[in-house]
């Protein structure tokens, strides 16, 4: 770990967003601290805010209210410590591997010579140095996923966030991902919020779950996942496993059961409340 970067405080979170000219309420008054170098997940039920999160602590989305602070400095845009892996990859199509990779670096100014070095480290601890001439579009799903990860990467960022990246590929790729994704966290050590729906990959991957009721999102239940380290997939069969895998089941059924028959969202009008529109970049 690089002394205590990646440290993570949000105070009192409310983010809400403008439809149709109404707001609708995605994430309210959510405390929260994330430590250096720890792996959290963010679970719940769909719409329920896990991603209006994470775009705040990314700074693409705004807060209504509150603050996001990272190693004790005010999130208010977004910022190279801080990297984003999403679902879908979009790579450069007409970029090498290597060029993908490599793009971030030259944006910011790194001499050739740095570049090198750093992308040659990346692609050696993403397993794909062998491929790094090839294109986006001659690649598996699992690889392309494993470009956009060394992407982020190469940055060296001390905060990284995961919005459900494994949720397109088959069950075998996904396992290898998820694997390949934890040998890169204790390498690296940095600070990974993890969006996922799959309560699976939550428990497998995590030190820690949050699951979030439904919207607006508030924090149902927080618990520390007390499996041991390095994980492996055999523990997906163990007591334990079962044990919090069933109690994270009852707590998104109860959301669930919950959301039936509610109005969409969580309305009011416009004039009562101030708002933010989401910030798509």
């Amino acid at each position: 770990m690089i002394g205590l970067a990646g440290d993570i405080s949000v105070r009192n979170a409310g983010i809400s967003f403008l439809t149709s000219e109404r707001v609708v309420e995605a994430v309210r008054d959510i405390s929260v601290e994330f430590s250096p170098g720890s792996f959290t997940t963010l679970l719940g039920p769909s719409g329920c805010g896990k991603s209006s999160l994470l775009g705040a602590i990314a700074g693409f989305v705004s807060l209504t209210h509150g603050q996001i602070l990272v190693d004790q400095r005010p999130v208010n845009r977004p910022d190279g410590s801080r990297g984003v892996v999403f679902q879908h990859h979009n790579l450069f199509p007409w970029k090498t591997v290597r060029g993908n990779v490599e793009f971030g670096l030259k944006m910011r100014g790194i001499r050739k010579t740095e570049r090198q070095r750093l992308v040659d480290e990346i692609l050696d601890r993403v397993k794909l140095s062998a491929f790094q001439q090839s294109y986006p579009g001659h690649l598996s799903g699992g690889m392309q996923q494993r470009v956009n990860l060394a992407r982020v990467l190469v940055n060296r960022p001390t905060v990284m966030m995961l919005d459900e990246p494994f949720a397109a590929l088959d069950a075998q790729t996904r396992l290898q991902m998820q694997e390949m994704l934890l040998e890169l966290w204790n390498g690296l050590k940095m600070t990974i919020v993890f969006v996922t729906h799959d309560v699976d990959e939550a428990i497998l991957l995590s030190d820690r779950v949050l699951v979030m009721s439904r919207r607006p999102g508030r924090i149902r239940a927080d618990f520390e996942v007390p499996l041991a380290r390095p994980r492996t997939a055999e523990q997906l069969t163990s007591a334990e496993f079962n044990r919090l895998k069933k109690y994270c089941l009852e707590l998104l059924r109860e959301e669930s059961i919950a959301d039936e028959g509610a109005p969409e969202g969580e309305l009011v009008e416009l004039q009562d409340l101030e708002f933010t529109e989401r910030v798509n970049r």
